[in-house]
């Protein structure tokens, strides 16, 4: 029979612990995917400012950024439970904590939509888009109601302009050949479009809608309902890292340029544009209130977006810590 030497074996079953131990340690990692998009988010600056490892490493987790192209998808990666955070544009976002097992936690980006014409257009106000083509992302975005408002206060009906639905990446583009008269999107595309020369702004959404600070909510951060109950700490770590970003963002607007542009792929002379003209307009208070976000929903159910019966749940009490905290 062989004989395997006393501390040969104490040293081959402490080895065997040490590996079981690490193995179980690996699998117990959890993985948070976080729904994004290429756009001036404050979370891909906190990663990039170096955030987001501390709360990894504090709760044993790995934070997966999962890009979309528009909140449409990404909501549906929410209801299939693929998506534990995301950020998106507050159409989205507030449909999902209407109608998912979501709730919306924070107001990110205020502003950010506009109306854009060729930077030659002889058009000067909304109601000169009758008969005009006018691009836009779809009847289930936020824009669409925006500009559905913008041309009521103009005293048009959508039936007299011709709408061409397009993505919203490519209405800059869609400008700059001349293709249509008008288009409504949201930044970056906004900005990418003003930047490059060939546009300028008709009318921003701080016009059509002002509902919080003087601005139109732009962007929120909202949280499945089964991560928020098993891991509201994660949660609350990674809003306080989305207000650090903002007071970032705020007092080093140059530098948060270069991050995004390093992050997302956009020249950072867009960004810069972005930040200087107000496009994007950021507030590190976002805390989703009532006032604010009764009106939004108000809109989105007079849009149709919304139904009577659709009802956001909303907690502002993770941002309200954070804003307690980032002084």
């Amino acid at each position: 029979m062989l004989r395997i030497p006393t501390r040969s074996f104490s040293a081959l079953a402490l080895a065997a612990l040490v590996m079981l131990g690490g193995a179980r340690a690996a699998l117990a990692q959890e993985t948070v995917n976080y729904g994004v998009q290429p756009a001036t988010m404050p979370i891909y600056i906190a990663k990039a400012m170096g955030l987001l490892e501390p709360i990894e490493k504090k709760h044993n987790i790995k934070i997966e950024f999962r890009s979309f192209a528009s909140g449409a998808p990404e909501n549906q990666a929410m209801a299939a439970g693929e998506l534990q955070m995301a950020s998106a544009g507050m159409g989205p976002a507030v449909i999902a904590a209407a109608r998912l097992p979501a709730t919306l936690i924070a107001i990110t980006i205020l502003e950010q939509t506009a109306i854009i014409v060729p930077r030659d257009s002889t058009i000067k106000s909304v109601a000169e888009l009758k008969g005009k083509k006018v691009a836009f992302p779809g009847e289930g975005t936020q824009q669409y109601p925006l500009l559905l408002k913008a041309l009521a206060d103009a005293g048009l009906k959508v039936t007299d302009i011709e709408l061409f639905k397009t993505d919203g990446s490519q209405v800059p583009t869609l400008l700059q050949n001349k293709s249509v008269d008008a288009g409504i999107t949201w930044d970056p595309h906004v900005s990418n479009a003003l930047a490059a020369g060939h546009s300028k702004v008709l009318l921003k959404a701080e016009k059509i809608l002002p509902i919080m600070q003087g601005h139109y909510v732009g962007n929120g951060e909202y949280v499945h309902n089964e991560f928020l109950k098993k891991r509201p700490e994660v949660v609350q770590d990674l809003i306080t890292a989305n207000v650090k970003a903002i007071d970032f963002i705020l007092k080093d607007p140059k530098a948060a340029a270069k991050m995004w542009s390093q992050q997302i792929g956009f020249p950072e002379a867009t960004v810069n544009y972005s930040l200087e003209q107000k496009i994007s307009v950021y507030s590190k208070n976002v805390i989703p209130n009532k006032e604010a976000l009764d009106a939004y929903v108000s809109f989105l159910r007079d849009a149709k977006i919304l139904k009577d019966a659709d009802t956001p749940k909303i907690d502002g009490s993770f941002a309200e810590k954070a804003l307690a905290e980032v002084k």
